[in-house]
């Protein structure tokens, strides 16, 4: 039962960090000459608009396609006049698929069922 708890604790939390630095979807063969990422695919802006995440420099977002997944800063590019981030090209990791994020009708993000 214990670890029952412990598990509960660890989900929620990585929730909670999520809302903090939102996950959003990048396709990782979109990168500019620079090696940013661009953020202008239809599954970026979908995670975008779900969200109602506002893109801004400095912005700190987890970028995911499928199993993968980097930290990422978000950036914007003057020559391509469109969003970009910066990431560690050597960082990416591999992760176990997560739950998508779900926005309801108040305004509040939704975690596998639980609403926060």
């Amino acid at each position: 039962m214990n670890n029952l708890k412990q598990s509960s604790q660890h989900t929620n939390d990585e929730q909670l960090a999520l809302i903090k630095n939102p996950r959003v979807f990048v396709d990782f063969h979109n990168a500019d000459a620079q090696g940013r990422l661009r953020l202008n695919c239809i599954g970026t802006i979908e995670d975008l608009s779900v969200q109602k995440l506002e893109l801004h420099t400095g912005q700190h977002l987890i970028l995911y396609s499928e199993d993968l997944e980097v930290d990422g800063i978000v950036e914007y590019s003057q020559l391509e006049q469109l969003w970009v981030a910066v990431i560690d090209w050597d960082a990416i990791r591999e992760v176990e698929e997560i739950a998508p994020v779900q926005a309801t009708s108040s305004d509040q993000l939704s975690f596998s069922g639980k609403t926060y």
